[in-house]
């Protein structure tokens, strides 16, 4: 692995979602969008907060505050937009964030026994230690067994 590969493999984004500071690989993030209007319609899934547009797609807003078991904060300063990859389609999905965002770098841990499927790893920079988020885990943390029946859309 070349020096740039590894500090692309070791790069975080750290962010604010609801009371939780957590940290995501700064490879899946496709961007930092300024707050825009949220479009909600009816549905079932209380993890999908609504759609937002985005560069002419339309990119689901996942309420993530729900997953980690915090409050949903009004006041969201942006959108973190990240790519998955589900097979070989590309997917992008977006998290509002209420705070400040800054990248880091560091070795990450494997997750303690304990830790819910969202949580690929720990982080730790400097003396403070944060949750390294698996999105693929998300729904699989809030609709136990989404994988098996199609994912969170199965449940709206």
């Amino acid at each position: 692995m070349s020096a740039a590969e590894n500090a692309k493999a070791n790069s975080f984004v750290l962010l604010q979602i609801g009371d939780h500071r957590v940290a995501l690989p700064a490879g899946l993030v496709a961007e930092l969008a300024p707050p825009v209007r949220l479009h909600t319609f009816p549905h079932s899934s209380k993890l999908i907060a609504g759609v937002i547009v985005r560069r002419g797609r339309i990119v689901p807003v996942f309420d993530a505050a729900l997953v980690l078991g915090g409050r949903t904060s009004s006041l969201q300063r942006f959108y973190l937009i990240s790519r998955r990859q589900i097979g070989k389609a590309s997917e992008l999905g977006a998290i509002p964030v209420n705070g400040e965002c800054e990248l880091a770098s560091g070795e990450v841990l494997p997750p303690a026994m304990d830790r819910p499927a969202y949580v690929a790893g720990t982080l730790t920079v400097g003396e403070e230690s944060f949750d390294v988020l698996n999105l693929d885990g998300f729904a699989d943390s809030y609709f136990p067994g989404a994988s098996e029946t199609g994912g969170a859309e199965a449940h709206s």
